[in-house]
């Protein structure tokens, strides 16, 4: 017999703790049975799916699942259809039935059957979601019909691989944990001050000298190099080199990677300020005429991208080789903190304001990100920035990524742009998790906890009802001066990435935070069966954590 009839004990439901919850979900009574012999029933165009269900359940059977276009007879089986008829759910809805003999997983697009997988996989025990040769070679999966579809378009978490790199295979991990969780953006911050990390075969020291520093700042950055009274002297290094940058061949895979699972990578090149390391390497294109070094200190840094239509060209020349790696529609310049300190000092900077009948700075750096806009709409792609991009000038559909807490997106959405909402007040996972802070391994002095991330509604009150449809969704950022590691990463990202999956996908209504947290409990066994470094949800306060403890 391939499926477990029901018995008495079966008539106490067991609890289904998927997240992010999913819009509808009605309980049955009995259990499907997983095991080898169960098939995969999936004609093209859903064989994506299973396929990459197959490989995921592998370890889990002891063997491959059969992946076959019609069903054998009455065998147990998971089938994949593409239903246009479930249209209305968008094209990431799903429906998925599980009853004793059969799971059927339904949607318009594969998007949909992907996200359908997931949630089985959040059906099965936790333990069958591990890779370490457990003896159980079937599995109950609870009965159950679920239709779900989410709020929100993007769904991200952004890592900056800038101020520590990260290895490929710690990208296909991550990958695999936010689809887990139904996050679909990776926006990645391949630029800053301490490390250029993407290759561009037109300039190669941008990796050869960009990509490296000497040493890396020790403890926490009291003042930024911009500050009145910083004091470069006082500040502790390490004596260890850093660096790596991703091939443009890793990158493809990385990105096909993502693809299959439903993931776009939104590639960041910084400009015109966090600028320092492609400055070490090609000096000229810096706003001073001094010398500089990829940066081994943390803050905000004076170097910026010179105006001049030579350094513009080269920026656009870098996004050139950017384009034909990342085929998302989102390209990020960045555009915040640019402190114009070493423009208002250059003589050339200043020329080519006033040929440009530029009233200030300000104005200079609208032109500049302009031009990349300019750009990149006529590539036929969507140039995102910080909200300090925020300007008379710019295609109506470049997107507004609003950071400094919520008035950059009322600003954009209320004009009719599109934006994605980062406040650091509720998204910055670089940010210690608790209030107390003798808890957690050094962070960014200031605190988001995982109730604070929950309790976030992504459209703004400012925003008027009929612009609410500009808020795209939200994102964590997990910018990496304090972590030097991907554990470290994990430990920070999980399990407030959880709590915003559950922003970002389910429905405002009908979801609280107690009963987050009771779900989250049991989803922590599946990060733990997965080998993520997740944080626990309570610390005892006379722990001291580090990374290593966990």
């Amino acid at each position: 017999m391939s499926y477990i009839d029901p018995t008495p004990d079966d008539f106490a439901l067991p609890d289904l703790n998927i997240i992010p919850k999913p819009v509808s979900i009605k309980q049955r009574e009995g259990y499907f049975l997983l095991r080898r012999e169960t098939v995969l029933v999936a004609a093209q165009p859903a064989c994506a799916a299973a396929d990459l269900l197959a490989k995921r359940l592998a370890p889990a059977v002891r063997g491959a699942l059969a992946i076959l276009e019609t069903l054998p007879g009455n065998a147990s089986s998971i089938e994949f259809r593409r239903d246009l008829a479930l249209a209305y759910l968008g094209d990431e809805g799903y429906r998925l039935s599980v009853t004793p003999k059969r799971v059927t997983i339904s949607a318009a697009e594969d998007a949909g059957l992907f996200y359908g997988t997931q949630t089985l996989l959040q059906l099965l025990p936790p333990k069958a979601l591990g890779e370490n040769g457990l003896e159980d070679r079937e599995w109950t999966i609870p009965c159950a019909e679920i239709e779900d579809t989410p709020r929100f378009s993007w769904r991200g978490a952004m890592l900056d691989v800038s101020r520590h790199f990260m290895p490929v295979e710690f990208l296909r991990k991550f990958i695999d944990t936010l689809a887990l969780h139904k996050l679909n953006v990776l926006h990645l911050h391949l630029t800053d001050d301490q490390g250029w990390r993407i290759e561009i075969k037109k300039y190669p020291k941008l990796t050869s000298v960009g990509a490296f520093r000497e040493k890396t700042m020790v403890g926490f950055a009291e003042k930024s190099p911009i500050d009145t009274g910083f004091d470069a002297v006082a500040q502790t290094f390490d004596s260890t080199p850093h660096g790596g940058y991703y091939t443009q061949e890793q990158m493809r895979e990385i990105v096909e990677y993502a693809r299959l699972r439903h993931v776009v990578i939104v590639p960041e090149i910084e400009m015109p300020g966090h600028a320092q390391a492609a400055v070490a390497a090609y000096p000229e294109l810096g706003g001073s005429e001094d010398p500089v070094e990829v940066s081994p200190r943390w803050g905000i840094h004076a170097e910026l991208f010179n105006p001049r239509e030579t350094t513009i060209r080269f920026l656009q020349d870098v996004l050139s080789e950017v384009l034909d790696i990342f085929p998302s529609p989102y390209i990020h310049v960045g555009g915040d903190e640019a402190v114009k300190t070493q423009w208002r000092n250059s003589a050339a900077a200043q020329e080519r304001r006033r040929a440009l009948e530029l009233p200030d700075e300000e104005a200079l750096q609208s032109y500049f990100i302009g031009r990349m806009d300019e750009f990149l709409n006529g590539k036929g792609r969507r140039l995102v920035g910080w909200d300090e991009i925020l300007q008379d000038g710019l295609a109506e559909d470049a997107v507004v990524m609003s950071w400094r807490g919520e008035i950059g997106g009322v600003t954009a959405a209320s004009q009719g742009r599109d934006v994605i909402m980062a406040p650091y007040t509720h998204t910055y996972l670089d940010y210690y998790q608790s209030e107390d802070w003798s808890r957690d391994p050094l962070a960014f002095r200031d605190t988001v906890t995982l109730e604070t991330i929950y309790g976030y509604e992504p459209v703004p009150a400012g925003v008027p009802a009929n612009q609410a449809h500009h808020v795209l969704g939200a994102q964590g950022q997990l910018w990496t001066e304090y972590m030097p590691n991907p554990a470290q990463v994990e430990f920070m990202a999980f399990p407030r990435l959880a709590a915003l999956a559950e922003v970002t996908w389910s429905r405002r209504d009908g979801r609280t935070y107690p009963d987050f947290r009771r779900r989250l409990t049991a989803h922590l066994e599946r990060l733990k069966a997965l080998n993520v470094n997740y944080r626990p949800l309570d610390i005892p306060a006379d722990v001291h954590a580090s990374v290593a403890d966990y």
